[in-house]
């Protein structure tokens, strides 16, 4: 599965009404770390499929970062049941990031 685009348009649709939990990345074309990070989340995209991983562009969507309170990008938050249940900042390996997605996953179902 690849990473989809989210607007702030299709927020609601693509990511609080999912049927599973959905790992959204806040970035920016000019954001280097968010360079970094694009392909590890490709990655881990084609690898699960217990999780969405979404990408929403700052830039051209300012109402829904606004609403999660985003201030530094990349930011990824990953919601499950329409709710925000983990957040992380900053472009981490994909060790770590999938080791993270676990445990959010994990706790969000327990």
């Amino acid at each position: 599965m690849a990473t989809i685009a989210v607007t702030d348009a299709t927020f609601e649709q693509d990511v609080l009404n999912a049927g599973k939990p959905v790992l959204l990345d806040f970035w920016a074309q000019w954001c280097g770390p968010c360079k970094m990070i694009g392909p590890v989340l490709e990655e881990i995209s084609g690898e699960r499929d217990d999780i969405i991983i979404a990408k929403m562009d700052i830039d051209e969507n300012p109402e829904t970062p606004m609403k999660f309170g985003v201030r530094s990008i990349p930011t990824i938050l990953i919601f499950k049941d329409g709710e925000a249940v983990a957040t992380t900042m900053g472009a981490k390996p994909k060790a770590q990031l999938s080791s993270w997605i676990d445990e959010a996953v994990g706790a969000a179902a327990a």
